[in-house]
């Protein structure tokens, strides 16, 4: 990712979380868990979550897996990294600092890999998003499976203007008003509008070389979960 983002992402570790609940009514909380419960008796003992933040979705990963799994949590920001170490399950997690377009692990690393609203950060161009995927196609294991939460786009023509209407007017001035970053949630509310719609995404996973893609749609359509196969 560009050192822009870097350093957005830097400014905003303390208030990241409580700002995301609070925009989003909570609901973030619940899909992570979903994800995390939904791929609990997934086979294999290694796990990633990428782009980890703050460390929630790994959070959960622990929470719900077997004794025998080892979760690795890797992220660009190592501010945001220190504020994952803080979490309940933080001395079980290894943190790793790493970038998504060269992620330090070997070929065929984890059984399973998961990214949670941060898909849209390195999404900087169709051609970025594909090279940033076949990273986490290389270090997947034969048969592991992908698992991305983010935002999408709802079918709905009134429900996507309304979805649309909303981030405008307050994702920026709240998440702006409680950071302390103008930057960063102009930054992030400017992502939203124009990410794909879950058809689109599907597209792109198969670009990148991955199988066996399907997707859930949420509250309408405004987020959506994907899996895909290796």
């Amino acid at each position: 990712m560009s050192s822009g983002i870097q350093k957005i992402f830097a400014e905003i570790p303390a208030t990241y979380e409580r700002i995301n609940h609070i925009l989003t009514f909570g609901f973030d909380i619940l899909w992570r868990r979903k994800i995390a419960k939904m791929v609990s008796h997934q086979k294999g003992t290694r796990r990633l979550d990428v782009c980890t933040g703050t460390g929630e979705t790994a959070n959960y990963l622990c929470r719900y897996a077997g004794r025998k799994v080892q979760v690795y949590s890797a992220d660009f920001s190592l501010p945001m990294l220190k504020e994952a170490q803080k979490k309940p399950s933080g001395k079980s997690i290894c943190f790793v600092l790493g970038d998504v377009k060269c992620l330090p692990f070997p070929d065929n690393s984890f059984d399973l890999i998961t990214l949670s609203f941060a898909t849209r950060n390195i999404n900087t161009s169709r051609e970025a998003l594909i090279q940033s995927f076949r990273e986490f196609h290389r270090i997947l294991k034969p048969g592991g499976w992908f698992v991305n939460l983010e935002t999408s786009q709802p079918q709905s023509r009134f429900i996507r203007r309304l979805y649309h209407l909303y981030v405008k007017i307050f994702i920026k001035p709240i998440g702006s008003r409680i950071s302390g970053s103008k930057s960063g949630y102009a930054y992030l509310s400017a992502t939203i509008p124009r990410f794909y719609t879950a058809e689109e995404l599907v597209s792109v996973l198969k670009n990148s070389g991955f199988t066996s893609v399907r997707f859930q749609r949420l509250l309408f359509g405004i987020a959506a979960i994907h899996q895909a196969s290796r």
